[in-house]
């Protein structure tokens, strides 16, 4: 049995992206595996702080905007995703290039789920990880 209950493509997830906080900041999804997600993040001007590093709220962004892509695609029909919880800890600054964040379940439930996301460097050094917890609501 299919990880994904929803057929898409990358192009897809990406053009969804567009006129909202995901495209604004950069994010672009990168790879679907059979059961994980990869997008990546610029370090630019708007994703770091005044001192040139990444910004934590962006690395909470990315990890959000993964994380709930991820559940939505892990639902049917007219199911929506909304995020109940999300906590990070940043454990390395970024400071140029690109992020990239990798998005696995830890839960995939009919009702909830609670996502990992790593955020490593261009070193492929971990920068951040963070847990998300969504919740699948019928529309």
């Amino acid at each position: 049995m299919a990880f994904w209950k929803r057929d898409t493509t990358l192009e897809a997830l990406n053009h969804y992206s567009q006129g909202c906080m995901v495209g604004h900041v950069g994010i672009e999804f990168t790879h679907l595996g059979d059961d994980y997600l990869e997008a990546t993040m610029p370090v630019d001007s708007r994703t770091t702080q005044p001192f040139g590093l990444l910004h934590g709220g962006a690395s909470v962004v990315l990890a959000e905007s993964m994380g709930s892509m991820a559940g939505y695609l892990c639902t049917r029909g007219e199911q929506q995703v909304v995020g109940v919880e999300i906590n990070a800890n940043h454990l390395r600054a970024a400071t140029k290039g690109n992020v990239k964040g990798v998005c696995r379940a830890l839960h995939a439930g009919r009702r909830n789920q609670v996502w990992q996301i790593e955020i490593f460097d261009e070193q492929e050094k971990l920068c951040c990880i963070s847990r998300l917890t969504t919740m699948v609501i019928d529309i």
